[in-house]
């Protein structure tokens, strides 16, 4: 009779290096990308007031209507302030952003506006008139740095038939 001899098997050494050089490398990637996601993160604030909190009479409640037709920087209580209708290059934000500028130097303390939208304005008007309303740029020290205008953007739904006051005067007759 025959005898099997079996032979010891061993079982083979894995080579993880591989695997450990791909996560050295993917873990700070991974980390560096959360970091750059939460930078392109815009807070918005709904319009209103906290329970229990009443405003105050001569309190500036600035409002930014954005439709279609144009720009207005208007007052709540008071009225409009400026019309910006739209040109050949698109909306005058150049215009909303001196204006801003001209509001803010009158009154420092401010920091919230109201941003109301019209359903026509697609998504990128809407964050460069957002990225308008919360800063400008500033030259200080040869350094071009982003100057503070109305940083806490509440948005709001303009009604759909909205028209710019301009064209509103015009087609009413008024002003001629």
């Amino acid at each position: 009779m025959r005898r099997r001899h079996r032979r010891l098997s061993t079982s083979p050494e894995l080579d993880i290096t591989a695997f450990l050089n791909l996560m050295i490398v993917l873990v700070p990637v991974l980390l560096l990308g959360m970091v750059f996601s939460q930078v392109r993160m815009i807070e918005l604030n709904f319009p209103g007031m906290e329970a229990g909190q009443t405003p105050e009479p001569e309190e500036l409640r600035l409002v930014v209507t954005l439709i279609p037709e144009g720009i207005e920087i208007a007052d709540s209580s008071r009225g409009l302030i400026r019309v910006l209708p739209v040109d050949q290059q698109g909306q005058d934000f150049e215009g909303l952003r001196a204006v801003l500028r001209q509001i803010k130097n009158r009154v420092p303390d401010k920091t919230d506006v109201v941003l109301e939208v019209g359903p026509d304005i697609d998504y990128q008007t809407l964050v460069t008139a957002m990225d308008t309303v919360r800063s400008y740029p500033a030259v200080v020290a040869a350094s071009v740095v982003e100057g503070e205008l109305f940083p806490d953007v509440s948005l709001m739904d303009a009604p759909e038939d909205r028209q710019l006051a301009a064209n509103a005067s015009a087609q009413a007759g008024e002003g001629a």
